[in-house]
């Protein structure tokens, strides 16, 4: 894999997280690694007690327009407090292999 962005979404809910990738997904030509599911660092008050990580990766331009969207689509579900999106604009291969390894597992 060439030098891609690496792009992520964390979001109260996982039927947002999902709702968010999949515009994001419409909107640029990014892909997606991976979700992962955490507790909110306040799970005991939080109305949606789970916390989810989308992980893909594509051309920075790309991966910028990606987290527009998703970040957009996200708020449209929760407040902007439970969205937060981050970018590693030029990622190192050693980082790619850590992409796919969480607590959620593909059967």
């Amino acid at each position: 894999m060439g030098r891609y962005a690496v792009g992520f979404l964390e979001v109260q809910g996982y039927s947002v997280a999902l709702a968010a990738a999949d515009k994001a997904c419409k909107a640029a030509n990014i892909t997606v690694h991976g979700m992962d599911c955490n507790n909110p660092p306040d799970e005991n008050n939080a109305v949606i007690p789970v916390m989810v990580q989308v992980k893909f990766t594509g051309p920075i331009s790309d991966v910028r327009i990606a987290l527009e969207v998703a970040y957009e689509t996200a708020c449209e579900h929760v407040t902007p407090n439970e969205v937060m999106i981050r970018c590693i604009p030029s990622s190192s291969s050693e980082l790619h292999a850590l992409l796919p390894i969480g607590k959620v597992k593909r059967k």
